[in-house]
């Protein structure tokens, strides 16, 4: 890459040189105005070896799922590459978006084969999650995480985004091994990548989801009570009830900003809840 070097000519020799003195009446007289100073020619162009620009990969852990497949269509609109990491590999999903992802196979609590999926990778983005008794839902959503965690974190990525989930009061009892899971994972990102961690935290997420061969319309549902429910804000302090009250999100925003949490130098490491969710995934492309 090549640059041109200007040399600078400072506020008092330009004077100097393109006014002559001042006479009377305020008219400018120039004794040399059609003379120009050698110190204010350009000179010779600078050849600057600069590397090139860093060109930007994502790996989508659960690429494959209701969020991840969001997620992936999102960052490759936006231009980036695009790998995904999920136990079941290539997505049955018949889009011709899907073509472009490269699609591993891998189980991030079995073995170490799956890691060669973040070579060449600059940022993650885990949708690893899932339900069932409390000892899997804690391996599934925090052991699982924390093993990607700290594989991407030896691997040297930049930055790490994480789709936890919002508190939900007294039914973060009633699923326990789930949040347990979800916050030992945002535990080990802050510690891991203090400075390079997103962590989103969206209520009941709303979207179009696939279910073998049907489309389920979540947003019928999902769209009304979001409507309805981003005024109740004041009331989620309320004790028992109040978190019950976080309003659902659409899954293209919670994909929006995974991306550009994952890519946008700017934008500031920490948590996002789903009202900061909303809020940035409103704002102008980055």
């Amino acid at each position: 890459m090549s640059r041109i070097i200007y040399s600078r000519l400072s506020p008092s020799r330009l004077l100097s040189n393109t006014l002559g003195s001042v006479g009377r009446g305020g008219r400018y007289l120039s004794t040399e105005s059609n003379k120009i100073d050698e110190s204010s020619k350009v000179e010779e162009a600078e050849t600057v070896n600069t590397p090139p620009p860093l060109t930007e990969k994502l790996l989508v852990l659960g690429g494959n799922g209701f969020v991840g497949s969001h997620i992936c269509k999102e960052a490759l609109d936006r231009g980036f590459s695009v790998a995904s990491l999920s136990r079941s590999g290539k997505s049955s999903i018949q889009e011709s978006w899907a073509n472009n992802v490269s699609w591993h196979q891998g189980d991030l609590l079995s073995g170490d084969s799956w890691k060669e999926a973040l070579d060449g990778v600059t940022s993650v983005i885990s949708c690893v999650g899932g339900f069932g008794s409390n000892s899997h839902m804690f391996k599934i959503n925090g052991t699982a995480n924390i093993n990607a965690v700290n594989a991407a974190a030896e691997k040297g990525i930049r930055r790490f985004v994480y789709i936890s989930a919002s508190d939900f009061g007294v039914i973060n009892y009633l699923i326990q091994g789930y949040y347990d899971g979800k916050r030992a994972t945002e535990q080990e990102l802050l510690t891991k990548f203090p400075y390079g961690h997103v962590i989103l935290r969206p209520g009941f997420i709303y979207g179009t989801r696939r279910v073998g061969s049907m489309k389920l319309p979540l947003g019928v549902i999902g769209s009304p009570l979001e409507m309805v429910m981003q005024y109740t804000k004041s009331l989620n302090q309320v004790p028992v009830v109040g978190p019950l009250l976080t309003p659902p999100v659409d899954v293209k925003a919670v994909a929006r900003v995974a991306v550009r949490g994952a890519v946008d130098p700017v934008f500031p490491p920490g948590i996002v809840d789903v009202y900061g969710i909303r809020r940035y995934s409103q704002q102008k492309a980055f």
